[in-house]
C-alpha cells in the first residue's frame, strides 16, 4: 500500500528500468540469475517504501508483529544491520560482536537502529505476504495451498547459527556418506544442530523453527528427514567419507513436529532419498509423516531389480517423477544427465559403462509404460512428440500408484533439460541460478509457463486425479 505514496517518482522509473534490463539479460542473452543484483535492486526499492510512513491500522500491525516475535527477529535484523557493515560471515567480523548478547553487539544495535527497523519490517512484510499467498490459495479451491520446504540446514555465516549458535556444531558439516548417486559422499557445510543442547532447551529451538513455518503452510517437506534420526558428520577439512553418523533423539523431535503440524492442520512431507536406516520409514508412517517416492528409484530390490508396478507402491508418499536434486525427466529420458556428469568430473566410473547403465534403466521403464498402455498420444499428427509422450506416460504411472499426493516438477512441463540443484558440485555448476526453459533451453517467463501448450497438456493427464496433486 505504501507504493502509491512514495514521492520520488523518477527513482521508481529508473529502478524499473533497472529490472527491465536484468530479465532481458536472462531471456534474450541467456544468462544466468544474478541473484546479487536482484536482491540490489529490491532493496533499494524496498528503502523506497519503507521511507513511507505507515498508516495507523498498518503500523499497529507491524508493532503486533514486532511484539509478536520479540528477541528472535530482533536478533535476525541486528545480524543484517552488521552484515551490511562487516560482510555475510560473522565469523570475520571483530570478536566483539560474535554473538548477539555482547555489549559491544547491543551498542553496534543502537548505533544501526535505522537498519535493524529496516530488516525487522521487510521481515513484516515477508510475513504479510505469505499470510496473504496462502490465504487466496485457499479461497482458490486449493486444499493443501502452499507447500513449504525445512532445509536440512543453515548458512553457516548466516543469521541463524550467529544469533542461536550455542545449539549448532562448530567445526562440523552436515552431508552424506558414498551412496548409489555420488560414489563420493558429499559435504553440504552447514553446521548441524547438537543434540545434547536441544535436548537441554526442551527443543525449544526446534519448535520454533516449525512454529514459523507452519504459520503459512498447508503442508510442509522436511528436506533429508532422516535427519531427525541421524546426521552424517563431517569435520571441517575432512572428505565426505572420514564422516560419522551421530544420533538424535527420533521420538523426541517427531513429537514437537507432529503436535506443531496438528496444531497448524498441516500434512507433513519427508524426504526419505538415499541412504536410510532400517525403521525410519516405518517410525516415520506411524506417525503420519508421509514418504516421498521418485519414479527411477522404485524398483523391487529385494526380489528380481525390476521397476515396481505401480500398485506395489506404499500409499503414505508423495510420489513424484523427479525432485530439485536429480534430472529432469526429459533428461533422464536422453541419456543426458549421465553427459553432464561426464563434463563435471563426477563419474566414477567410465563414460560409456554409466551410458550403458542409464540406457537400461531407462529402457525397462519405458517398457513397463508400454505394457501398461500408458504411452499414449505419438505420431506426430497429434502435435505430442515422442519425448513429450514418454513424460506424460511417466506421470500417468504414478496415478496408478496407490500414493496420497502426487508431485509434478515444473521444468517437466516444459521440457526444461537441466537440473536445478546437481549434488556433489559447489562452483562447478551454476546451481538455484538457472530460469526455468524450454526443450531448446530458452528461459520461459511465468506468463510463457501459463500458455505453455506442452504444459496444459500434461496438467490434463493429471486433471482427472487433481485431488492428490
Amino acid at each position: 500500500p505504501e507504493f502509491a505514496y512514495i514521492g520520488d517518482r523518477e527513482r521508481v522509473r529508473a529502478l524499473t528500468e533497472r529490472a527491465e534490463r536484468l530479465r532481458e539479460t536472462v531471456l534474450e542473452k541467456g544468462a544466468l540469475i544474478d541473484r546479487d543484483a536482484v536482491w540490489e535492486l529490491k532493496r533499494e526499492a524496498l528503502e523506497l517504501l519503507c521511507d513511507v510512513p505507515l498508516g495507523p491500522g498498518r503500523h499497529a500491525a507491524y508493532c503486533d508483529y514486532l511484539a509478536e516475535q520479540g528477541q528472535a527477529l530482533e536478533d535476525h535484523a541486528t545480524w543484517c544491520a552488521l552484515a551490511e557493515v562487516h560482510g555475510p560471515d560473522w565469523h570475520r567480523w571483530p570478536a566483539g560482536l560474535h554473538g548477539p548478547r555482547s555489549t559491544e553487539t547491543a551498542r553496534a544495535r543502537g548505533e544501526l537502529m535505522d537498519r535493524v527497523d529496516f530488516f525487522s519490517r521487510l521481515a513484516w512484510l515477508t510475513d504479510t505476504q505469505l499470510t496473504a499467498a496462502q490465504r487466496t490459495a485457499r479461497e482458490a479451491g486449493m486444499p493443501v495451498g502452499i507447500v513449504h520446504d525445512l532445509a536440512v540446514g543453515v548458512h553457516p555465516g548466516g543469521a541463524d547459527a550467529w544469533a542461536q549458535q550455542q545449539y549448532f556444531a562448530a567445526g562440523m558439516s552436515v552431508g552424506a556418506p558414498p551412496d548409489a548417486f555420488n560414489a563420493r559422499g558429499q559435504d553440504w557445510g552447514l553446521p548441524p544442530w547438537r543434540p545434547d543442547r536441544l535436548a537441554a532447551a526442551g527443543y525449544a529451538p526446534f519448535r520454533g523453527l516449525l512454529r514459523g513455518l507452519f504459520r503459512y503452510a498447508g503442508a510442509l517437506r522436511i528436506d533429508h528427514v532422516m535427519g531427525l534420526f541421524r546426521l552424517w558428520w563431517v569435520p571441517r577439512g575432512l572428505p565426505p567419507t572420514e564422516g560419522t553418523y551421530v544420533r538424535y533423539d527420533a521420538e523426541a523431535m517427531l513429537a514437537v513436529l507432529v503436535l506443531e503440524a496438528s496444531r497448524a492442520g498441516a500434512l507433513v512431507i519427508g524426504e526419505d532419498l538415499g541412504t536410510v536406516e532400517p525403521g525410519v520409514r516405518e517410525t516415520l508412517r506411524d506417525r503420519g509423516v508421509l514418504g516421498t517416492s521418485v519414479l527411477w528409484f522404485e524398483r523391487d530390490w529385494d526380489g528380481d531389480g525390476r521397476p515396481l508396478p505401480p500398485e506395489r507402491w506404499r500409499a503414505d508418499c508423495l510420489a513424484t517423477a523427479t525432485t530439485h536434486d536429480l534430472p529432469p525427466t526429459a533428461a533422464r529420458l536422453t541419456g543426458e544427465h549421465v553427459e553432464l556428469r561426464d563434463r563435471l568430473g563426477l563419474l566414477t566410473r567410465p563414460l560409456d559403462v554409466e551410458r550403458a547403465e542409464a540406457a537400461a534403466d531407462t529402457g525397462e521403464w519405458l517398457a513397463l509404460l508400454t505394457r501398461l498402455g500408458l504411452l499414449q498420444g505419438t505420431g506426430g499428427g497429434l502435435g505430442t512428440s515422442e519425448e513429450e509422450a514418454e513424460v506424460q506416460a511417466v506421470h500417468r504411472f504414478l496415478l496408478r500408484t496407490p500414493a496420497r499426493m502426487i508431485g509434478v516438477w515444473l521444468p517437466d512441463g516444459v521440457g526444461d533439460r537441466r537440473p536445478q540443484n546437481l549434488p556433489g558440485t559447489w562452483d562447478e555448476y551454476p546451481n538455484w541460478r538457472l530460469p526455468v526453459a524450454d526443450a531448446e533451453g530458452r528461459p520461459v517467463t511465468l506468463e510463457g509457463l501459463a500458455g505453455s501448450a506442452r504444459l496444459h497438456a500434461l496438467v490434463e493427464v493429471l486433471r482427472g486425479n487433481a485431488g492428490r496433486c
